[in-house]
């Protein structure tokens, strides 16, 4: 006789067809109270960097196999890194930020509306001006959230191919 087996992922599956479970998301509805703006400035570096390698391969003429299956890459991950930039900065503006910073931060409310903006803005586009807007609204938002902690912010030249900088707290 054949047995059936019920692997722990069905039996989840079927337990919330009859239960009706709750979803739950995080970052970070606890609140953890760790909150940094570092990963969206790494994702905005990799938007700069991507639409940097998608210009060198145009100057090739981007018009072979190999070139089209590289633009392809570059264009998908680029698109990913801008959405983590979205993601990130909204986790930080939604779950961390409370009136008091906006009020201490007057330009808070549309710098954090106008880089969300430039995210979707250097999804579409491949112009290495739109990437670095980005990047310049995400240090602008880097040193507002360090300020709303008291602490003094430096930018440092990045290491990256990029050759941008990046906003560290000042310890």
């Amino acid at each position: 006789m054949d047995k059936i087996r019920i692997t722990a992922g069905k039996t989840l599956a079927f337990a919330d067809r009859v239960l009706h479970f709750e979803t739950a998301y995080a970052h970070c509805d606890i609140p953890c109270g760790i909150y940094d703006p570092h990963a969206a400035q790494l994702a905005a570096h990799t938007v700069v960097r991507m639409d940097m390698l998608i210009a060198d391969v145009m100057k090739g003429g981007g018009s072979s196999v190999e070139d089209r299956n590289k633009l392809i890459r570059y264009v998908k991950v680029k698109e990913e890194h801008a959405e983590i930039c979205k993601h990130e900065i909204t986790v930080i503006w939604g779950d961390y930020m409370k009136p008091e910073h906006a009020k201490e931060n007057p330009e808070l409310n549309e710098l954090v509306w106008n880089t969300l903006k430039l995210a979707g803005k250097a999804k579409q586009s491949t112009d290495i001006k739109d990437a670095d807007a980005l990047l310049e609204n995400v240090q602008r938002f880097a040193e507002a959230f360090w300020k709303t902690k008291k602490v003094q912010t430096v930018r440092v030249k990045s290491y990256y191919p990029t050759e941008r900088t990046f906003v560290y707290p000042k310890i």
